[in-house]
């Protein structure tokens, strides 16, 4: 943490030399001591100091200062640092104004110039004071700050980018945080956009794109370098396994993730089925994990970056970035997972982002707090997800198409369902239809039993209907089923033929896809089991797999 601010201000250039030069000697070792010669230029220097969000201690100011009081200027810092103690000084004539300043500002003390000898006339009154501030200080957060309003996409998208990639934040609604709005008023010069993103260091971006907060927030989007033993497309429990293990056995591995670590999984709120841990586990946790580990290893990561195509040259692997960055590999892992199947109903599009969400969200659960909610599909993440929000929902409703949740959810989960009395399931009902200006306000369902539509207030819809590949960059390349899903190992052998371009003597390994040195592990592969110790396992065994594919192949 920064060191607390003691300001001291006055017109006078001599008096404010002495009283910075005595403040300096005594408290320069605990405190910053900074000095203005007049109420404006303070005032500015007092907004920069809320923008990088560093405490200040003591104002130390002089009373008669021309077009700006003392008392003026403590009533307009004060705004911004409430907390802050506060000393006028004051020459004999001015004992009025002081002793009025203690009632309008609250003055902690006013002093007499001249205060020598500082030993007795100033430091004791300034220790005093001090010591009390330090009593009842605590800590502000000293990570990146987010303002918005709750009901903004792009605000929506910052927070979720954010927490999905590890990095803290904290999030100030401007419509209900005073101190949301003490913010905007500091950034104020030269317009404000909201989203604001202000950053440690005071700096701030309006309205920022993605590919801008990462950048500042120090997320690494370029290679260090041209050529890698691998390169793995895609950072969900799969990828970071293979990254794990490849790093770890000597290869040279970059990971491209064009979101954030851990995939769909690592949006998961509850993961209670994975091995070693009793108790369960957040994707989120999982997820940081997996990155340490990743990291510790020297895995490199690329995110938030985008794969736009892939080639091949001899046995050389060719992977362009959508920024135009080229990057080279002896082997190519893809483990781009799966994204959630879009709700396609009226209403749903407009309100993604403004209480519509896919997945649990858990960045907007807080919100949702003694609201009534709403939860579509019946699969485990829409189970584990209406377990979480029910810690913070009035009531969580499933609607479920099925008959049940038997043939798509986990026993356990449907017996914790069964056994929280704030979740209801709905069995053979669907959204045909979101309402709302510029938030989410209702769901229209369907139950296709009885052909009966009811609208229903809603504060949030949450939905978990599915998932498709990410393989719009690799479809020219690579053979695919029919839904998208990459073909590898004996998928590709047909009547005993070997994929179209296929030039080695041998038959595609078990996650080797139709083009050598080419793997797939995870959810994007065919016929893979969509849980998330399977992906870890494939990510694993598709390391052992490159090194036998390197082991014969001249590289």
């Amino acid at each position: 943490m920064a060191k607390p601010v003691i300001w001291t201000v006055d017109d006078d250039p001599d008096v404010l030399r002495a009283v910075e030069r005595d403040l300096r000697r005594q408290y320069g070792d605990r405190y910053r001591v900074l000095a203005a010669d007049s109420g404006a230029k303070a005032l500015e220097g007092v907004k920069q100091l809320k923008l990088r969000n560093e405490p200040i201690a003591l104002f130390l100011v002089d009373q008669r200062m021309p077009r700006m009081s003392g008392v003026e200027f403590l009533e307009a810092a004060l705004e911004f640092f409430p907390e802050a103690k506060r000393v006028l000084l004051t020459a004999y004539a001015d004992t009025d104004a002081a002793i009025k300043a203690i009632n309008d500002v609250q003055i902690s003390h006013y002093l007499m110039k001249p205060w020598d000898p500082p030993e007795e006339r100033l430091y004791p009154v300034v220790d005093d004071i001090l010591d009390d501030w330090l009593a009842s200080f605590r800590p502000g957060f000293e990570g990146i700050r987010v303002i918005g309003n709750r009901w903004s996409p792009a605000s929506y998208q910052i927070k979720d980018f954010l927490a999905r990639n590890q990095v803290p934040y904290l999030w100030l609604d401007v419509e209900a945080d005073s101190e949301a709005r003490k913010l905007m008023e500091s950034a104020s010069g030269g317009g404000i956009k909201l989203p604001l993103v202000v950053f440690p260091d005071g700096t701030r971006l309006n309205d920022p794109t993605i590919g801008e907060v990462a950048a500042k927030a120090g997320l690494r989007t370029h290679a260090e370098m041209p050529f890698y033993d691998l390169v793995i497309l895609g950072g969900g429990p799969a990828g970071l396994a293979a990254a794990v293990y490849g790093a770890s056995e000597g290869l040279r591995t970059v990971m491209i993730e064009r979101e954030a670590p851990g995939g769909q999984a690592g949006m998961s709120s509850r993961i209670e089925n994975y091995l070693g841990f009793p108790s369960g586990l957040s994707g989120g946790d999982l997820t940081r994990r997996a990155v340490a580990q990743a990291r510790r290893f020297g895995v490199e990561m690329l995110t938030p970056q985008e794969v736009s195509h892939v080639s091949t040259k001899d046995n050389y692997r060719i992977v362009t970035l959508a920024d135009g960055g080229v990057i080279s590999c002896h082997a190519l892992l893809i483990a781009t997972g799966v994204q959630y199947r879009k709700l396609d109903v009226p209403g749903v599009e407009r309100l993604t982002g403004a209480g519509v969400y896919y997945g649990a969200a858990n960045t907007e659960a807080l919100t949702c707090k003694s609201q009534d909610v709403y939860i579509v599909g019946g699969a485990n993440s829409a189970g584990q997800g209406a377990m979480y929000l029910s810690h913070f929902a009035r009531k969580v409703t499933m609607l479920v198409r099925a008959d049940g949740l038997a043939r798509t959810m986990s026993s356990y989960l449907i017996e914790q369902i069964a056994k929280t009395p704030n979740i209801e399931v709905q069995i053979c009902s669907r959204v045909v239809e979101a309402h709302g200006e510029n938030n989410l306000e209702a769901v229209s369902i369907m139950n296709d039993q009885t052909g009966e539509v009811r609208r229903c207030e809603a504060a949030a819809l949450f939905i978990f209907i599915g998932a498709v590949p990410r393989t719009e960059c690799l479809a020219k390349i690579l053979e695919l089923d029919d839904h998208g899903f990459i073909l590898s190992g004996d998928d590709l052998t047909r009547d005993g033929r070997r994929p179209k371009g296929w030039n080695l003597d041998r038959a595609p390994y078990l996650l080797e896809t139709s083009v050598p040195g080419i793997f797939v592990a995870g959810d994007v592969r065919h016929g893979s089991i969509k849980r998330v110790a399977s992906a870890v396992g494939e990510g694993s065994i598709a390391i052992e797999l490159i090194h036998r594919y390197l082991s014969n192949v001249k590289v």
